[in-house]
């Protein structure tokens, strides 16, 4: 009996933004498949705004599993994550340590495909700049729907978010916040026309 997918499933018991008071609870299953779309949606940016020839697909598996180590690790609150460099080494080595513990939950055949797309080696893949700014911007569209619902908390938030995703210097990130981000601030109403 191979426990992989079973564990996965226990994404969405995993909250986000402990530190936070939220008006709406946020999982980790959530957030996951956000970041999945907004990857896709980036590379596709990508080749047909820029000409690119990537593959938006497999962006959107590496965010899927972006956090899945969390999973076992828990989602750890960005200032204690980043608080210092020890903080960030010792972590690194928790969350290999739960990469690892998930490859070992499927049969021995399925684990290499799976590292390819888990392990820290896969941030190396060119794909994962579009990730990282998926996640960012799944961050950020947190903090407008937390601000639109009247929670002043994620202000500083939204800040340090906009001011992370500027230093990415991603063409295919500012194009998605100039033409589609705006329309997460409207109502269902308001997207309708």
């Amino acid at each position: 009996m191979f426990h992989f997918f079973a564990m996965l499933s226990r994404m969405k018991y995993i909250r986000r933004w402990g530190l936070m008071r939220n008006t709406r609870e946020e999982n980790l299953s959530e957030h996951s498949f956000e970041t999945a779309i907004l990857a896709h949606a980036l590379v596709l940016i990508h080749n047909r705004e820029f000409g690119g020839n990537l593959n938006a697909d497999r962006a959107a598996t590496l965010a899927l599993f972006h956090d899945a180590p969390e999973i076992i690790t828990g989602d750890l609150p960005t200032p204690v994550k980043y608080y210092s460099r020890e903080v960030r080494d010792s972590y690194a080595l928790v969350e290999d340590m739960a990469q690892q513990k998930l490859l070992s939950l499927l049969p021995e055949d399925y684990r290499n495909v799976y590292a390819d797309i888990i392990l820290s080696e896969a941030k190396a893949d060119p794909l994962y700049r579009f990730v990282k700014a998926a996640d960012k911007l799944s961050a950020l569209i947190k903090c407008l729907e937390e601000e639109r619902s009247g929670n002043t908390e994620f202000r500083q938030a939204e800040k340090a978010t906009r001011a992370a995703l500027e230093a990415m210097h991603l063409p295919e990130a500012d194009y998605f916040i100039e033409n589609y981000l705006p329309s997460y601030q409207l109502t269902l109403d308001e997207q309708d026309h």
